[in-house]
């Protein structure tokens, strides 16, 4: 993870030395807040990384700066996260590892309804590793996204009665209609 690093470009921001410490004042503290939720989602888009290992974390060190988040820093901006909905505890109990929304399911659930709509899908049927890896999804929000939240964007729209959802033979074969 530390070479991926490499290949993302930092913001600003994460130079600052104060943004390495959780700011006391409440208002100042909500705006960092959302400068660590906006770094860790662009992070992990950009890389196309799913899930963030806590105490593997390249983001809580700045080496050039010698700056470095303590553990109950990095407790506050992860709570911050999941609670904003881009984020899921795979471990509530000891909280280490974190399933990333690179987009929140009901996002993602309106990006997968209009990509169908615009590829001609309404009415027709198409795969789950056709949402995830097929040609017609290069450049979409959901190419090559987590299985479980294509699998919940999905239901949000089997909900809202736009598609079906039926079994294959593997889960990669399952197949959505779209209406």
């Amino acid at each position: 993870m530390a070479s991926s690093s490499a290949e993302f470009e930092f913001p600003e921001f994460y130079s600052f030395p104060p943004f390495f410490t959780v700011q006391p004042t409440l208002a100042t503290q909500e705006k960092q807040l959302a400068s660590w939720r906006e770094l860790i989602l662009n992070y992990h888009t950009s890389l196309k990384l799913k899930f963030l290992k806590v105490h593997e974390c390249p983001l809580w060190k700045n080496q050039s700066i010698q700056r470095e988040l303590n553990s109950k820093a990095i407790g506050i901006i992860m709570d911050d996260f999941v609670k904003s909905g881009h984020g899921e505890w795979e471990d509530l109990d000891v909280k280490t590892r974190c399933r990333i929304f690179w987009r929140k399911p009901e996002q993602l659930a309106l990006d997968i309804y209009d990509w169908a709509d615009s590829k001609g899908y309404i009415n027709d049927v198409c795969t789950i590793f056709e949402l995830h890896s097929g040609e017609d999804v290069n450049g979409m929000s959901f190419q090559g996204a987590d299985e479980e939240l294509l699998r919940r964007s999905l239901s949000i729209l089997e909900d809202q009665g736009k598609c079906t959802i039926f079994k294959g033979d593997t889960s990669s074969e399952d197949g959505i209609k779209f209406f």
